[in-house]
């Protein structure tokens, strides 16, 4: 497939000998800003889509539809790979809904997306998980996944297991073997209660690893060295964005309370740049006479 495609340069990047570090985005503002600051890559998180698209838990209750369209809009204002989230984890039902799920993510322009084993309607990974699908069924997820990619919706199919907090770390470990055996490139063991675990899941699986790093979550947060040092390839940051964002949009929501200009902000001249005030006004000046 052309080297240019989003999942070649997703893919490239991930073969580098080095730990890639992604900042999650929730629209198309914050993937810009993860590009800006030189990033090389974003994951759209689905806790993050639904909190600032519809004010909701991450518990299923977004759509496919409002993810995609919230993912067209963000794989449209970047160049870097953008990995898909949200109701892409279950694949929104059996193989035939799992195979049409990874075509609709790859037309939308997305370089990966990230298919699970949570029974439907899934949650986030670090509220209490109780229960995955028999591993029949996690195992035909992937598999059409797997299909699809091969049929031309060329997508990095990265393979989340939630059987740790389930049912235990040994059937996690067998499930993400299970994934890589069956053509899943990034492997995902969501809540790993300390380093040994995190150590375990590097060692015994090959492939690359990837780490869910969510402040004050199930797994320790831990500096990008040690995540090099236990085998991680990938270092995801689902939240930091957005509740960082709902910090300062809550201290500007008091200063103004209290009759004053917030004082966390940038300068409408940089906000007029970020969002390309400038190129606007350059590409017209082209056309003038």
């Amino acid at each position: 497939m052309p080297d240019s495609t989003p999942a070649a340069r997703l893919r490239a990047l991930l073969a580098r000998d080095q730990l890639q570090l992604m900042p999650c985005c929730f629209d198309a503002l914050s993937a810009r800003l993860i590009e800006q600051a030189g990033f090389p890559l974003t994951f759209m998180s689905g806790f993050a889509v639904s909190a600032a698209r519809l004010a909701l838990p991450d518990t299923g209750l977004i759509t496919v539809t409002e993810m995609l369209n919230q993912g067209r809009s963000i794989c449209q204002a970047v160049d870097i790979p953008v990995i898909g989230d949200g109701d892409g984890d279950t694949g929104h039902g059996n193989p035939a809904n799992v195979r049409r799920t990874v075509e609709q993510y790859a037309a939308a322009g997305f370089a990966g997306i990230m298919i699970e084993d949570q029974v439907a309607p899934k949650r986030c990974g670090h509220t209490g998980v109780k229960a995955v699908v028999e591993r029949s069924e996690a195992l035909r997820r992937i598999r059409a996944a797997v299909e699809a990619r091969e049929a031309g919706a060329d997508l990095v199919i990265v393979a989340r297991t939630d059987a740790r907090s389930a049912v235990g770390l040994d059937e996690a470990l067998w499930r993400v073997q299970a994934f890589a055996d069956l053509g899943a490139e990034v492997l995902f063991l969501e809540a790993p209660r300390d380093e040994h675990e995190m150590e375990r899941f590097c060692r015994e699986i090959p492939g690359w690893a990837m780490a869910n790093m969510l402040e004050d979550g199930l797994t320790p947060w831990l500096p990008p060295e040690r995540l090099t040092e236990l085998g991680y390839r990938l270092a995801a940051y689902p939240l930091s964005l957005l509740s960082s964002a709902v910090a300062a949009m809550q201290g500007a929501l008091a200063d103004l309370q209290a009759g004053r200009a917030p004082g966390t902000r940038v300068s409408f001249g940089e906000l007029r740049r970020i969002v390309g005030f400038d190129d606007y006004e350059a590409f017209l000046e082209r056309y003038a006479e």
